[in-house]
């Protein structure tokens, strides 16, 4: 793998909804970027150079420097390109706010609920999603201002993370065949989720189903080693 000379590179995989977070903000930004597919099993020299604490995508790399971890990577994205639209508020405690449900949605719980070893496991999982879902759906009025996005130029860091939860929550539930968010249970937040999906950039970006499931489940078995 070979990097080119533009200013932006993106090291990413195509399942990885934390790469699909950081697709979603370039392109509401109008940033150019080179995309560089991973295979997470045979690794690139490059992505090992770029992130070797935790050798995972996405990396994104401006003018040859290198910025890991989704959060990290929008945060530093909206203050380089300070062109509109803002992702990030400007105000330090609306700044804050923003910050600490970033971290209440979280995808790695939705990860791990795959990986989960045994069902003891998986149901302890389960109910912290199920918890912070609970959460979520009692604050999205105070969070989300409502309505659709016709362009994505008012789209905030709570949407791109909002719109890329659905794909990763139902190719989840197909993959252990349970069905544990219940749309009709979290109807704000599921609104929330569906909000931009006519939206090209977010259409684009979107995982196949089919096979997301499909490596959801293989990855399933390495862990249940079943």
């Amino acid at each position: 793998m070979a990097e080119t000379k533009k200013e932006v590179n993106l090291h990413g995989m195509w399942a990885s909804p934390w790469v699909r977070r950081v697709t979603i903000a370039l392109k509401i930004k109008g940033i150019p970027y080179e995309y560089f597919e991973e295979d997470l099993k045979n690794k690139s020299q490059l992505l090992l150079k770029y992130n070797p604490v935790k050798k995972l995508v996405p990396v994104l790399v401006h003018q040859g420097r290198p910025i890991p971890e989704s959060l990290i990577i929008l945060e530093y994205v909206d203050e380089t390109w300070t062109n509109s639209p803002k992702l990030f508020p400007f105000d330090p405690y609306q700044r804050a706010k923003v910050q600490f449900w970033a971290n209440i949605i979280d995808l790695q719980k939705l990860r791990d609920v795959v990986k989960a070893p045994n069902d003891d496991e998986e149901d302890k999982i389960i109910k912290e999603i199920q918890e912070n879902m609970n959460k979520l759906e009692a604050n999205v009025k105070d969070l989300y201002s409502g309505g659709t996005h016709v362009n994505g130029e008012s789209m905030e860091i709570l949407d791109v993370l909002m719109i890329t939860l659905l794909p990763i929550i139902n190719g989840v539930e197909e993959a252990i065949s349970i069905k544990f968010i219940i749309p009709e249970n979290f109807p704000l937040a599921f609104s929330w989720m569906k909000s931009s999906d006519g939206l090209s950039i977010v259409q684009e970006s979107a995982p196949n189903h089919e096979n997301l499931v499909k490596f959801l489940r293989k990855l399933r078995q390495i862990f249940r080693r079943v």
